[in-house]
């Protein structure tokens, strides 16, 4: 839920502060609802009650197997179909209002802005504890035997080249928004390319070393200990990158419109942090996850 309100709103941060019709979109409680932070709005918690019903299908899942299950089989499967519906159409609502309805010619006022920062800091530190319960999970199994089994070779070139590659793009993105900042648009939409171009290759680099994990090397989400962990914290790196990339998309189809200045450009500020935050967890992810795991060997 916290996601959704703080990309959403710093996405719509430089509306204008009349609310009005907006398209014919009819809002809950608009009065209400704090000045600075755009609009009320059912998606984001559409969206949240998507993303939590992926947990539970999960843990459906895990309870129809074995030789005794406690529930249908069949229950994990549809509700992971329709949690995901759900999430993807929550998103799909969420950003079509919050980037497609929106007007553009009005700012946010510095108060607004300063609370729309301190909002995406607050997530990125839920996000903290979000990774840092995966990597509780990833210490618990070092403290077993190791290594659990056979492993595959972890670092590899192509984990090399993909973390040089994020580490650019949280250079490029850094200096396109200081070229924002001095209103020099030509350089900031080329910087903001590049790094959503980079982005994009970061995240094809993690599918294609999926696919050599689990296709050529037989190395599956449920070969071991290792390997659920392993899966689930890269996987849910990749999760983030890719709505990283979809926010820098955004940013960048706004910022092609001339929607940016140095004066306004709270959005591209929100996600920037965030950019740069996946970034730091995937050279954490890297040195304990791939050299740690292979050095011990």
């Amino acid at each position: 839920m916290l996601l959704a309100q703080v990309l959403g709103m710093s996405l719509a941060d430089d509306t204008s502060e009349d609310h009005g019709d907006h398209g014919g979109h009819h809002l809950p409680a608009v009065e209400d609802w704090p000045r600075g932070f755009g609009e009320a709005s059912w998606w984001p918690f559409i969206t949240a009650v998507g993303a939590a019903g992926i947990y539970v299908a999960a843990a459906l899942f895990v309870l129809g197997r074995g030789q005794e299950p406690l529930v249908d089989p069949m229950y994990g499967p549809i509700a992971t179909v329709a949690s995901v519906g759900l999430f993807l159409a929550g998103l799909y609502g969420w950003l079509y209002h919050a980037f497609v309805v929106n007007f553009w010619e009005g700012g946010t006022d510095e108060h607004g802005s300063g609370t729309l920062r301190l909002a995406m800091i607050l997530f990125l530190g839920s996000e903290i504890a979000t990774f840092g319960a995966g990597f509780v999970y990833y210490f618990f199994i070092r403290a077993g035997t190791w290594p659990p089994g056979e492993l595959p070779h972890l670092l590899s070139s192509l984990v090399l080249i993909n973390t040089g590659i994020l580490i650019v793009s949280s250079f490029t993105l850094h200096f396109a928004h200081v070229a924002l900042r001095k209103n020099d648009r030509t350089r900031f939409l080329q910087l903001l390319g590049f790094t959503l171009l980079l982005g994009v290759v970061f995240i094809g680099g993690q599918v294609y070393e999926y696919y050599v994990f689990i296709v050529e090397e037989g190395f599956t989400l449920t070969g071991g200990a290792f390997a659920s962990g392993f899966y689930g914290l890269t996987g849910l790196h990749g999760l983030h990158v890719t709505l990283g990339a979809v926010l820098l998309g955004i940013v960048f189809i706004r910022a092609l419109k001339g929607q940016y200045s140095a004066e306004k450009h709270t959005s591209m500020s929100t996600a920037s942090m965030y950019w740069h935050f996946v970034d730091v967890v995937w050279v954490f992810l890297v040195v304990v996850l791939y050299v740690g795991a292979e050095a011990s060997i």
